[in-house]
């Protein structure tokens, strides 16, 4: 993901390892700063934070392998269970929609 993303890792929190940042701000006023993409290993799976809403992800997860998501994660058991090769086209179309709808730290890359 350091290769992927061209950051070094930073822990955000106790748990998430994350690549990268952006600075997102909702309607309602809320606002933050995130990683562009991460990861956390838990014991009941790795959580892989690399999704965005784009027509295009929706069809790459099509060919990741077995996982589940939630809202903001996709969740994995190990690693042998998906493509990694389909893991980094989400992170890059992940990066690319987050340097386009929110300030980004990629945009110094």
């Amino acid at each position: 993901m350091s290769e992927w993303s061209g950051f070094e890792p930073n822990m955000w929190g106790p748990t998430i390892i994350g690549f990268g940042s952006y600075h997102y701000k909702y309607a309602s006023g809320h606002q933050g700063d995130a990683p562009l993409i991460g990861f956390s290993p838990r014991k009941a799976a790795f959580s892989l934070y690399v999704y965005s809403p784009t027509e295009e992800n929706k069809h790459q997860l099509d060919d990741l392998g077995k996982y589940k998501i939630g809202k903001a994660c996709i969740y994995i058991k190990k690693l042998s269970d998906i493509n990694i090769v389909t893991l980094k086209k989400l992170c890059d179309t992940t990066i690319a929609y987050l340097n386009e709808h929110h300030e980004c730290a990629c945009r110094d890359k």
